[in-house]
């Protein structure tokens, strides 16, 4: 993984422990809410790495589609979100009902 600075994967870890259960956000969103616009690999990077008991089922990609390096392969990274009342539709979340914007402080 690309070097991150702490300041940026502890912003990132932050965010993602606050999205509520039957939510989502986008990798490309995280990064320009925690300062890195462009840095929505290094996000998927920091989810890869990171502790795993934090919410990562609620990440998903800007079409609204599962990550292939989800522990368990998309089908899993699905059902997680199915198990929180995401509906799929030809296996992508509807983010116009789904994406969860923080409120800003």
């Amino acid at each position: 993984m690309e070097e991150v600075s702490s300041g940026f994967k502890d912003r990132v870890l932050a965010l993602v422990v606050q999205i509520p259960k039957g939510r989502v956000m986008t990798y490309g969103q995280i990064a320009a809410l925690c300062g890195s616009p462009r840095a929505a690999r290094i996000v998927g990077g920091i989810a890869h790495y990171a502790d795993q008991n934090l919410p990562w089922q609620r990440v998903v990609n800007k079409q609204g589609g599962m990550a292939a390096g989800y522990p368990g392969g998309t089908m899993a990274h699905q059902q997680h979100l199915e198990q929180e009342g995401v509906q799929f539709k030809d296996g992508q979340i509807d983010l116009q009902e789904y994406l969860w914007q923080p409120p800003i402080n």
